[in-house]
């Protein structure tokens, strides 16, 4: 079977063993996916901040308290964390030449990802039970 799928090859392409990394598609979908997340859940953000702009603290602290608001906050907060390590590793990929400096770089865009993710969704989840 790998006979006939080599005749298919350019000669460069079978010097390299270069072939499909069946990846592309699942990170293109998974970016969509979150891109359309975030119209409707930027909406809802935008909507509860101006809704909370002449609130006190504990006014809006009750506000996120809310079951639905607080699902609601962890949802975008989650869908903009990994949309926005999605988009910048798509950056990295295609303007950062340096192997090593990639690297490094997509790690750093991950870690800070995740811990921003984390320390926006703890601080929801405190809000939302010290209630």
């Amino acid at each position: 079977m790998s006979a006939n799928n080599d005749k298919f090859r350019t000669p460069l392409k079978v010097a390299r063993g270069l072939g499909s990394a069946k990846t592309g598609v699942h990170h293109f979908a998974v970016q969509r996916i979150t891109a359309i997340a975030l119209v409707f859940l930027s909406c809802w953000f935008v909507w509860f901040v101006v809704g909370l702009m002449q609130a006190d603290y504990l006014t809006a602290s009750d506000a996120v308290a809310r079951p639905w608001n607080a699902t609601l906050l962890i949802a975008f907060l989650a869908a903009m964390f990994w949309h926005a390590q999605l988009g910048l590793q798509v950056i990295i990929e295609d303007y950062v030449h340096s192997a090593g400096l990639a690297v490094l770089a997509q790690i750093a865009v991950r870690f800070v990802c995740i811990l921003g993710a984390l320390a926006s969704v703890f601080a929801v989840v405190i809000i939302a039970l010290g209630n």
